[in-house]
């Protein structure tokens, strides 16, 4: 008789057979083969050509296990595949092929109790988070073969050109640290290419008025006309007052509210420094007011105490409830919207800006605001909600110009 813990060990090694097996597959075949290969291996109606790989999966699949232990395997199988697609722009059409299979489930009867078993199992795991995940990546992919589609696009569609939102979009709670990795590497790869992009823009651009050239159609890595594109360029790295840019005026702020006596002080002081980014016309009809009392009710507690990097953090949170929204639990976003038809996306991502560059910690806290509003508006056409699409793009912009590694001259 074989104890649990042998047990487990012999289905740890069955589990570490068939992810090995699919991670060959994958350095040998085509997508298509492996499409094929996966069908009959999960959902065919027949036995896997190969016995001792369809006998590691029989031993897997018959054994007494979690739901969500099945939902982690075929997750992981999933994604041996997914990994190598992603790192290869000819493939990428192929992960919603294969995330589309498990929409097509076979009707005919098992031919055996493994297939059964199988099929059971599968309708679990399409229930599941991970694979609500899975689809969200899919979707993302869906028209890699036909760029050219003129089939009304959902904002979710358009995920891929916002690299800071993959982690947000992608992952679960339950995810891998392995599928943790691999999206990280994703949006890196994301955010280089757009920073390569942007910088060819800003070189060609420059280059031109510089020679007195007819400036030729280069390529716009957004969504935003070439006017607003521009402009916003032209936003992010200039002299707001004339004197500073973004990271100067941050920089001189950093340094001024370590002077500053107390906490309540430097609430004073950053309504000053962020209010200074806001219409005039538009602030004193009623914004500037309520975001002076969101200061004022933040931390009250702390009011005395000399203001640190922990304050100066949840100040900024507390803001980004206020001007973006809260959570998925209290997604109220009127203000932001609000902002954004008075004051245009370029203007209010840069008052955002001014936060996060005084506290880079909040950057991610940013991002998960926006990434909130993405899933709140996952579904509607981008024309429908293409007021959230050219904010998603300014941020594109200011966080490409301010983090990225590339310096450039405009």
């Amino acid at each position: 008789m074989i104890n649990s813990i042998g047990f487990n060990s012999i289905r740890s090694l069955d589990e570490q057979k068939l992810y090995a097996h699919l991670q060959y597959c994958s350095e040998t075949e085509s997508p298509q083969q492996l499409i094929q290969r996966f069908r009959s291996l999960f959902l065919g109606e027949i036995e896997y050509p190969d016995p001792e790989i369809w006998a590691a999966l029989s031993r897997v699949v018959d054994a007494d296990f979690s739901h969500q232990e099945c939902s982690h395997i075929l997750n992981r199988c999933c994604y041996i595949l997914i990994n190598r697609w992603l790192k290869r722009r000819k493939c990428q059409w192929a992960i919603y092929e294969l995330v589309q299979l498990f929409e097509l489930l076979p009707t005919g009867l098992p031919p055996c109790w493994t297939a059964q078993r199988l099929r059971s199992l599968v309708k679990r795991f399409i229930q599941s988070e991970q694979y609500h995940a899975l689809r969200r990546l899919a979707k993302a992919f869906k028209d890699c073969k036909n760029t050219e589609s003129n089939e009304a696009k959902t904002l979710d569609t358009l995920i891929i050109r916002y690299p800071y939102l993959y982690e947000h979009f992608f992952l679960t709670d339950d995810s891998t640290d392995e599928q943790r990795q691999e999206i990280r590497m994703m949006r890196h790869r994301s955010q280089s290419q757009f920073d390569d992009d942007l910088h060819q823009y800003v070189t060609d651009r420059t280059h031109c008025a510089e020679q007195g050239l007819i400036l030729l159609p280069t390529k716009n890595p957004t969504l935003l006309c070439e006017q607003k594109y521009y402009s916003a360029v032209n936003h992010f790295t200039s002299k707001l007052d004339g004197q500073h840019s973004y990271p100067e005026l941050a920089q001189q702020f950093v340094q001024q509210s370590r002077q500053t006596r107390s906490y309540r002080t430097f609430k004073e002081e950053l309504y000053e420094y962020l209010s200074s980014s806001i219409d005039p016309k538009y602030g004193k009809n009623s914004f500037n007011k309520r975001l002076y009392q969101v200061l004022q009710e933040t931390l009250t507690h702390n009011d005395s105490q000399k203001v640190n990097d922990a304050l100066m953090a949840g100040t900024c949170r507390k803001i980004f409830n206020f001007m973006v929204v809260e959570s998925s639990q209290k997604p109220s976003h009127f203000v932001f919207v609000d902002l954004l038809n008075n004051l245009g996306a370029t203007s209010v991502i840069g008052a955002l800006l001014k936060l996060v560059l005084i506290s880079r910690k909040v950057k991610g806290d940013l991002e998960k605001r926006f990434s909130v509003l993405f899933n709140h508006y996952a579904n509607f056409t981008k024309e429908k909600v293409f007021w959230l699409v050219e904010a998603l793009e300014n941020v594109n912009i200011a966080f490409s110009l301010n983090f990225s590694s590339k310096k450039l001259l405009f």
